[in-house]
């Protein structure tokens, strides 16, 4: 079993094509417009109107945002908190994290903190291998982290 795809659902489809596309390097490779009773009942809506992109990386699962035009709702409160229960954020391996990090804060992305090393103290890779860090969110809010494993 591996994972087929990530599904964010977002207010300003545009704008998030934009993000993910333009900032975080992912390709478009499909839209298309989701109706009707088959969908209602898949996600247990009842009648859905809904937009979606299809972003891919060079390998392993894509992302899809899809804006639901109805029915629509409003972001809850805090699901974007770090510790809200429940899927919190999306990671990406990089491989020149501070290059990549670079070029968002140049294009106004904000991040939490530097980019931070784990302790090995905490968690230990194999083969002398270290994992850097940094979390940020996309301009809806939801959480993302870049890492970067490396050799010591």
């Amino acid at each position: 079993m591996t994972i087929d795809h990530v599904n964010l659902v977002v207010a300003n489809l545009e704008s998030m094509t934009a993000f993910y596309r333009d900032l975080l390097g992912l390709r478009v490779t499909k839209g298309a417009t989701i109706s009707g009773e088959w969908i209602g009942s898949v996600v247990g809506l009842g009648e859905v109107h809904a937009d979606v992109i299809y972003l891919d990386f060079e390998t392993g699962p894509r992302i899809e945002l899809i804006r639901y035009n109805k029915p629509a709702r409003d972001r809850s409160a805090d699901v974007g908190r770090p510790n809200a229960p429940g899927l919190r954020h999306l990671a990406f391996r990089v491989d020149d994290i501070d290059a990549l990090v670079a070029r968002l804060r140049d294009a106004g992305v904000q991040f939490f903190s530097d980019v931070q090393r784990v302790p090995d103290s905490q968690v230990t890779y194999a083969g002398g291998i270290r994992k850097r860090l940094v979390y940020f969110t996309d301009p809806e809010g939801n959480l993302l982290e870049l890492c970067e494993y490396k050799s010591a």
